[in-house]
């Protein structure tokens, strides 16, 4: 019976975790954003800014995790290494509106840049 318990709490976290919870967002306002990798997300994970805005976003991993040691921003030719504990910054300017994607290469973490007209 425990064991029941024990799984079903497991299965509602594992709801919650991927499908429920909603990820912070931030609105670019000074045109710098610092996103923090750990614990399997990227924070905050939607970024949003107006088109023509080029945003500075610094991704500092304290994840030591395999998966968190790149991030791709697939459809805008953007790969970044990710080393430990080390602030690695990248300058991303958004030629059109839309919502860019970025992710581990694993898939696993995953973001959104929000970019509207």
């Amino acid at each position: 019976m425990m064991v029941n318990i024990i799984g079903i709490l497991l299965i509602a976290l594992i709801v919650w975790w991927f499908w429920i919870k909603q990820p912070r967002s931030v609105k670019v306002a000074s045109n710098e954003v610092e996103i923090i990798v750990d614990n399997g997300v990227y924070s905050p994970s939607n970024i949003e800014l107006k088109l023509g805005q080029s945003v500075k976003i610094i991704f500092l991993r304290k994840d030591p995790s395999p998966c968190a040691e790149k991030v791709i921003f697939e459809e805008l030719g953007v790969s970044l290494e990710l080393p430990v504990n080390k602030a690695v910054e990248v300058t991303i300017n958004p030629e059109k509106s839309g919502s860019y994607v970025f992710n581990c290469q694993m898939k696993m973490y995953t973001g959104h840049l929000k970019v509207s007209a």
